[in-house]
């Protein structure tokens, strides 16, 4: 039986975020700088620049996501933190459109990216991830988390369209569906005063 644990990314987990991120899929070309730039800032940076963005990030803190661990082995990543942080957000279109909550209020956390490293796939990692960043967001003053995960309707597809996270796996824990933002995209949210 393998053992699946938790943790916040630190600058001391650097290598284990980078572990996390490269093992199959966009994660290391990435670097989960995605959610944070607007789409005329991350078609000028290079890969290289995306790392030290985010190893800036995380220097500075707080914590921008968290770290899957089986056995030890960093195995997967999952992004969270305040919108307020993630300049993509409010400016993809069907987000803004889908959401009722005012892009300003620091109290609105956000799930964008999932990252599962090929050899840990289908042990229920992002599951894992996405509970524990409930957890790390209601710690950290959280009042309301959105997702914006795939609508897989059961069918298969390719992990590298599933960095959002797919909308059972948000179900499953608690999220509700709040809209379609468009076919096979969905507007999630989990109110964290209730």
């Amino acid at each position: 039986m393998v053992t699946i644990t938790t943790e916040v990314a630190t600058t001391a987990r650097w290598d284990d975020v980078q572990r996390a991120l490269t093992g199959g899929g966009d994660g290391a070309s990435c670097q989960c700088i995605w959610p944070m730039l607007s789409n005329k800032d991350w078609d000028m940076t290079t890969t290289p620049q995306r790392t030290e963005m985010f190893r800036d990030e995380i220097d500075q803190g707080p914590p921008p996501g968290l770290i899957a661990y089986v056995d030890g082995d960093a195995a997967g990543w999952i992004r969270i933190g305040p919108r307020t942080r993630q300049a993509r957000v409010p400016r993809t279109r069907m987000i803004a459109a889908a959401s009722t909550e005012p892009f300003d209020d620091e109290s609105v956390w956000a799930v964008t990216c999932f990252v599962v490293r090929k050899e840990h796939r289908g042990q229920g990692l992002n599951l894992e991830l996405l509970r524990a960043a409930v957890d790390y967001a209601r710690r950290s003053g959280a009042r309301l988390i959105e997702g914006y995960p795939v609508d897989t309707k059961g069918s298969k597809q390719r992990a590298n369209d599933l960095f959002h996270g797919t909308l059972g796996t948000f179900l499953a824990i608690g999220f509700t569906e709040q809209t379609e933002m468009k076919p096979g995209r969905a507007l999630v949210s989990l109110d964290l005063t209730s």
